[in-house]
């Protein structure tokens, strides 16, 4: 696979899952995270979003648009942006684990990438694609949005080239763990390259 070139002015690596809302990014994610549970080197920090979280959404922590401002302003996000009328943030933890040389996984929006670049060097984007018709059913399943938003969204959603050279893209629109395995090689190959520039990292 591709993969950013590594370098230890930054030890850790930042991989940024993006792709359309309904593309499945959650769930790949989740996938992931089970099947690495316990392994120290991989990171998978909890968003803070300015949204209720329930059962059809991730698992994250809700702060209310005051309260997000306030911590913002405080320095408390490693990475904050807004996206579809929220506000979303990565703990400050996130800084710490990449200087530790720990990989660390998060769902972020694909117009932050440029921002990340800047702050972690070593970035790896991995870039989720799906069928139009799934991406429409994963919308209404989660009963947000009504047809006629999942229609203007969908009518709105182009082909994305990728930003960097070295992105990684995965399809999913068919079973969670055919693009869960393809997402969990990446992970491990990433593992793989970042040990062998960095012998003695992952403490």
């Amino acid at each position: 696979m591709s993969g950013p070139d590594l370098s230890e002015a930054d030890a850790g690596v930042f991989v940024a899952v993006v792709g359309p809302s309904g593309v499945g990014k959650d769930s790949v994610i989740n996938y992931a995270r089970e099947r690495l549970a316990g392994r120290r080197e991989f990171v998978f920090p909890r968003r803070v979003i300015t949204r209720r979280a329930d059962a059809r959404s991730e698992d994250h922590d809700t702060l209310s648009l005051d309260e997000f401002a306030a911590l913002k302003a405080q320095g408390g996000f490693a990475l904050a942006w807004e996206a579809h009328g929220l506000s979303y943030g990565l703990p400050v933890s996130v800084a710490t684990d990449i200087e530790d040389g720990r990989i660390v996984i998060a769902n972020t929006s694909r117009a932050l990438v440029p921002v990340i670049a800047e702050r972690f060097p070593n970035l790896l984007v991995v870039s989720l694609s799906a069928h139009p018709d799934v991406i429409a059913q994963r919308l209404a399943s989660r009963g947000r949005e009504d047809a006629a938003t999942i229609a203007r969204r969908l009518s709105r959603m182009q082909v994305e080239e990728s930003l960097r050279s070295d992105a990684v893209l995965i399809e999913n629109s068919g079973p969670i763990e055919m693009a869960g395995e393809r997402f969990l090689h990446v992970l491990e190959e990433t593992a793989r390259r970042l040990s062998g520039v960095f012998p003695g990292g992952h403490a």
